[in-house]
């Protein structure tokens, strides 16, 4: 009982703080762990143990699930090089020079010191998705940002199963035996992410039920993520791909009223989540810091030495490599100016400068650097090292790998989080004051244009009284002309009538299939796609659609 008083009063605790720091604008990860971390000092709060099941199996396939489902195969498409690159090539790098500053500066072993570099390798998805939802980033470095944090699990998870190995047997492992492993991993993980997504798929569009449908979706992380593991390959990977897969027909699969309901369960759910999750990082803190031993009285100093290596090596990588790609960019467009002088092609006009950045600048690269927070994901990672190696000693120094994880992620989430927004205004990346409101307003537009064009053809073919007709027409007048009336509204505050009903439904579906034409073309950012499909949806739940 006293343990379930703690659960129900850290779910308090983290709410209160969540809500908070929606109140004061803040970010609520790094705030929550600063709370996490004050209520973790004070001496009578009793200590909470979290085991790593508890983590990896229970927390993260929803948040990861929902961090992926706001990504899409068409956003991450323009995006896979730079993901693969970061994803892969920044991880190793991370891990080596985590290991070398631990190895030069802590008593680690080098075998430790491994897996403590495998631990902080990757970025964590959770974080910087809860992170970057409130940042007026431009869609395509979100994505960039989102991408990576979602892909480079795979390349993390198999070093720490490496170094683990090595800490735990005392064997080497073999480099084509590394590679093995990833492949099974990673490119298993996949596969079963995508069976997973494509039969969930399936099944909802053949599942005309509301309830049925949230309960399958809350349902498909946990699926994908316990068969994944069973098989041995990656959970992670799997859950991230099922998301991706369904997030980019997500909304043909449902029903207005199922996806309104889906939406609502599923935002308090991630939102309790993320709250809890992110509060037991700062209260694992102290806790740890009481198993060191006299030895290990500086693990303050290792900890900021382990955070400065892991965003050296990022800036390292990230600027002499976003160098080199708009050094080739600006080679490309002055070939393709020769070109069209020459008459031989058309001139093709450069990227918008807010999302690929200035040229030879540190405006982008600054922001994806700052953005690298861990998270979630390397607290689990860490808590699941063994106890004891396979000689049955206990494993040395992992009371310590936990204190330098866990204050790595605390200080990231912490100077990073607090700061991330200053970095990205002062860089000039972020979107102009009311870019959102312009582009939702310039889709508003498009929609009542298409119901507009809609609504002639049905008064031409006489499918619909021009009475009923000019009623409707009133109301989509008055949204085509303002771009800004609340989806929903109805002109003239009148009951519609059946006539009117039905025809306000066909004119709703004709504006979802043009905001899903405009989205599959491109020509919206998702996240403005899904704030107007929410729209929709609630108007289409109000005139009665299922």
């Amino acid at each position: 009982m006293a343990s379930v008083t703690v659960v129900l009063l850290l779910v308090v605790l983290a709410t209160a703080v969540a809500t908070g720091a929606r109140h004061w604008r803040v970010p609520a990860p790094s705030l929550l762990v600063v709370a996490g971390l004050a209520a973790g000092l004070l001496p009578f709060v009793p200590e909470v143990r979290v085991a790593p099941d508890v983590i990896s199996v229970v927390v993260l396939p929803p948040l990861l699930y929902a961090s992926a489902e706001e990504l899409s195969a068409r956003e991450l498409r323009p995006v896979w090089r730079p993901v693969a690159v970061l994803a892969l090539g920044l991880v190793l790098a991370s891990a080596a020079a985590v290991a070398l500053v631990v190895s030069a500066f802590t008593p680690l072993s080098p075998a430790m010191a491994f897996v403590l570099g495998a631990v902080l390798a990757s970025t964590d998805p959770v974080a910087v998705t809860a992170l970057g939802r409130r940042l007026p980033l431009p869609p395509r470095i979100q994505v960039l940002v989102q991408g990576e944090s979602l892909f480079n699990d795979a390349t993390s998870l198999v070093l720490f199963k490496v170094a683990v190995a090595g800490a735990v047997a005392a064997s080497a492992v073999s480099v084509p035996g590394a590679v093995g492993e990833f492949l099974l991993l990673g490119g298993g993980g996949a596969v079963v992410g995508g069976a997973v997504g494509a039969l969930v798929g399936l099944i909802r569009r053949r599942t005309g039920d509301a309830t049925l449908e949230t309960v399958i979706a809350l349902v498909t992380p946990y699926a994908a993520y316990v068969v994944a593991e069973d098989l041995h390959t990656s959970g992670v990977t799997a859950v991230v791909v099922a998301g991706v897969v369904l997030g980019s027909t997500g909304h043909r699969l449902t029903g207005p009223r199922a996806r309104l309901q889906l939406h609502a369960v599923y935002g308090t759910v991630v939102f309790l989540l993320e709250s809890v999750v992110f509060a037991i990082i700062g209260l694992q803190l102290p806790l740890m810091v009481r198993e060191l031993t006299g030895s290990e009285g500086d693990w303050p100093l290792w900890v900021l030495a382990c955070a400065g290596a892991v965003l050296a090596v990022r800036l390292l990588w990230i600027f002499p490599l976003s160098a080199l790609t708009q050094v080739r960019r600006r080679r490309r467009a002055r070939a393709g100016a020769q070109q069209g002088e020459s008459g031989a092609a058309p001139v093709r006009a450069g990227a918008p400068q807010g999302e690929s950045g200035d040229r030879l600048s540190w405006r982008v690269p600054a922001v994806l650097s700052w953005a690298g927070t861990r998270g979630v994901m390397p607290l689990a990672a860490a808590l699941s090292i063994p106890l004891t190696t396979h000689a049955g000693a206990p494993l040395p120094y992992r009371p310590l790998v936990l204190v330098l994880t866990t204050g790595v992620v605390v200080v990231t989430l912490v100077v990073q989080g607090f700061t991330l927004s200053s970095v990205v205004r002062r860089s000039g990346v972020a979107l102009v004051p009311g870019h959102t409101e312009r582009e939702e307003a310039g889709v508003r537009r498009a929609l009542a244009a298409a119901a507009l064009a809609e609504l002639d053809r049905l008064v031409e073919s006489a499918s619909v009284g021009r009475g009923a007709a000019e009623q409707v027409r009133r109301g989509l007048r008055t949204r085509y002309e303002r771009a800004a009336a609340e989806a929903g509204d109805d002109p003239g505050g009148e009951a519609p009538d059946d006539d009117v009903r039905a025809l306000r439904r066909a004119l709703t579906a004709a504006e979802t299939a043009e905001l899903h034409r405009l989205y599959e073309n491109g020509e919206v950012a998702g996240a403005t796609m899904r704030r107007l499909q929410h729209a929709l949806d609630l108007e289409r739940a109000s005139l009665g659609e299922t």
